[in-house]
């Protein structure tokens, strides 16, 4: 049996798209359809940007106080609906419901949770002699959103552009589009006026390139991959629009010959490689070992990739899903075979799906050993949970190595504390995690070269939402 999310969410209203096509939406787990959405028109993301045009008028407005009420009844509403979230994005896209429970709810909610105290500190005026400088609203905001951490990456587009005054179209990925439909309705619950926050479902070719290419849409940010990210920003150019884009990567994980617990870091960057079954854009995909302890470092991740337990995502014992869909499984075998057939060693895994399961888009934890840079596996990004392990000379060589991406979204260093920021500094990346370090809400994301540009999170991803006007002779000369 399947649930209908059909509608789009417009104006403030839960409307009947302009077009009738549907697609269902795949549990990868069975491989069998339990939702299905409509697939929106040019004619529906200009229904929405006319909506969210209208709207910016009086939302840009609006008082600091009023856009903290809305975003703390969102807060409200994801708590509430919590469990029925976390089982969404498992349904949807494969997440077992512990990762469902905490990681992806608790991103989406920290995001929500972290605009809140920006605005209590944000100053939005500043005094120069006798110019005031005023930061603003940017207008308003088409976002294009991917299926990895659904929540997450709405959230962190959605909570400052709303704190920042702007309003809003989204479009989310439509493999992976129930969690957004469940964030809508809170929306639609916490009191924000008619027409800032609409919701299109579709396809990128479709939806996204009228997103991208809309005249009444003046940012858009968008979060996938690096080839649809080209795509986003032509479409864009024409309106010389703001664009933000958090793209892919292929993050380097270097651990150092002075790190106090070798086994450790290696078990923990084998751990950090296979979480969310891979498909995280600043996974530590590349681990960078001393050439003297390659050896060493396979056998610790041969055992830790053991522990690596794949199964039914409601299972309680499961700590890795399926992959997302039959064209990511296709795609990472193909990657699996190459590695192989290019000469990296086999540790553990390989093609097919692991012994016990026939049904569903599972991946064998992989782990390539004496992977050498110009091999493909250790040059494009997989999306699944293979690991390269590559060995280096010298922390010259590793900086080389960890930089011979196109990529630079993310870096991995475990090490001496001084010594791994040494390292870190020399990382062509927009974030570094040093000696296991997590995530932090108030750090900017982002990356260099090919992972994109712009940032998010923090005080710099609200900044991505405002506009500077510079007010000379408002002030009163002394």
């Amino acid at each position: 049996m399947t649930t209908a999310y059909n509608k789009f969410f417009i104006n403030g209203e839960w409307i009947e798209p302009e077009g009738r096509a549907t697609l269902d939406v795949i549990n990868p787990a069975t491989e069998e359809a339990f939702a299905t959405i409509s697939l929106g028109t040019a004619e529906d993301v200009d229904a929405a940007a006319q909506a969210a045009r209208a709207a910016f008028a009086d939302w840009s407005q609006s008082s600091i106080e009023d856009r903290k009420a809305v975003i703390s009844n969102i807060v409200a509403g994801l708590k509430a609906r919590g469990d029925e979230m976390a089982t969404a994005i498992s349904n949807e896209m494969g997440a077992p419901m512990g990762l469902s429970k905490t990681a992806q709810l608790g991103s989406g909610l920290g995001h929500f949770m972290s605009i809140l105290g920006i605005l209590d500190n944000y100053e939005f005026e500043e005094v120069r002699g006798t110019t005031k400088i005023v930061k603003e609203p940017a207008g308003v905001c088409g976002f294009i959103t991917p299926w990895n951490w659904p929540l997450n990456q709405i959230a962190c587009k959605v909570a400052p552009a709303l704190a920042a005054g702007c309003t809003i179209v989204l479009k989310p990925s439509e493999i992976a589009p129930v969690s957004a439909y469940i964030l809508a309705e809170i929306i639609a619950e916490s009191g924000l006026p008619a027409g800032v926050f609409n919701l299109v479902n579709g396809d990128g070719p479709t939806v996204g390139a009228a997103i991208s290419s809309h005249p009444e849409i003046d940012v858009v940010s968008f979060t996938g991959s690096t080839r649809a990210g080209r795509e986003v920003a032509k479409a864009a150019a024409d309106g010389i629009k703001r664009v933000t884009q958090e793209l892919g990567g292929k993050s380097a994980n270097i651990i150092l010959d002075d790190v106090p617990d070798f086994a450790r870091a290696v078990a923990g960057g084998v751990a950090g490689c296979f979480g969310n079954s891979g498909q995280s854009c600043n996974a530590p995909t590349r681990m960078l070992v001393p050439k003297s302890r390659m050896a060493e470092a396979i056998e610790v991740a041969r055992a830790a990739a053991a522990k690596s337990t794949v199964g039914d995502p409601q299972a309680e014992t499961t700590r890795l899903g399926p992959v997302v869909s039959e064209l990511q499984f296709n795609k990472i075998q193909g990657l699996i075979e190459k590695g192989i057939e290019e000469g990296a060693e086999l540790v553990t895994g390989g093609p097919g799906r692991p012994e016990g399961l026939d049904k569903g888009y599972y991946v064998q934890p992989t782990i390539f050993g004496n992977v050498t840079n110009d091999m493909t596996i250790a040059r494009e990004e997989i999306f699944g949970p293979v690991l390269s392990i590559l060995g280096y000379d010298d922390d010259a060589d590793a900086v080389r190595i960890a930089n011979d991406t196109d990529y630079g979204l993310s870096g991995y260093v475990s090490g001496d504390s001084e010594h791994a920021q040494s390292i870190a500094r020399q990382l062509r990346t927009g974030n570094v995690h040093i000696n296991g370090a997590g995530p932090d809400f108030s750090a900017p994301f982002g990356g260099y070269k090919q992972s994109g540009n712009g940032r998010e999170w923090g005080v710099e991803g609200f900044e991505e939402f405002l506009e500077t006007k510079a007010m000379m002779g408002a002030v009163a000369a002394e």
